[in-house]
């Protein structure tokens, strides 16, 4: 009965925080209220303060839940899979909508993407983001060292890997928000880790 519990609960947080990046991108980070969140998920605002502090909280949490699925599919993977196969297959699944997402993106793809590149510029969320990305940093390098035997706390290695994937993933993210690629994003971040991968050569 407890998982079932549980597994409601982190339905509802996923779901809160679709519902704010949502609202955001379609309105401006500061015409949504709280309210509204809770509204659209069908909640009342307790419930939504329940689960987060803020509207910056419940929209980075989407960044955090899914940079943390990453390790643990990192986590999971076959374990003679070789190292950048699988980082690239954990962060390619990240990408997949999850249950909460009816319809991916929910406007046009440049309408969507103009609404996350103003969103993402918003310095009250900057903060959580940035606090978001460490914690996944720290889980992946973890994660990292478990599949390499080497120790996060100690090592170079795992750390450097950890950084270097969530700084790629990022300037992924901003190239598409920003307009500067056609490619779908799958492919622009597959590319971004075959590079870093393979050393980042010169072009």
């Amino acid at each position: 009965m407890s998982g079932l519990r549980e597994r409601k609960k982190e339905a509802t947080r996923a779901a809160l925080s679709w519902a704010a990046i949502r609202l955001t991108v379609e309105r401006g980070f500061n015409a949504v209220k709280v309210e509204d969140i809770a509204e659209a998920v069908g909640v009342s605002s307790r419930t939504f303060n329940n689960y987060f502090s803020s509207k910056a909280e419940a929209i980075a949490f989407r960044h955090l839940e899914r940079s943390l699925r990453v390790a643990a599919e990192l986590r999971q993977g076959p374990p003679g899979e070789p190292l950048w196969e699988a980082i690239t297959r954990a962060v390619l699944r990240q990408l997949e909508p999850g249950p909460e997402v009816r319809h991916m993106p929910p406007q046009e793809p440049a309408e969507w993407a103009a609404g996350l590149r103003v969103m993402l510029a918003e310095p009250a969320l900057e903060a959580e983001m940035l606090r978001a990305s460490k914690i996944a940093e720290k889980e992946l390098a973890s994660a990292v060292a478990d599949r390499t035997g080497t120790d996060s706390e100690s090592d170079l290695y795992p750390r450097l890997v950890a950084a270097n994937v969530m700084a790629t993933n990022g300037v992924a993210i901003e190239l598409y928000v920003q307009g500067g690629t056609e490619q779908p994003m799958e492919v622009l971040l597959s590319r971004a880790l075959k590079m870093l991968a393979t050393g980042l050569p010169t072009p």
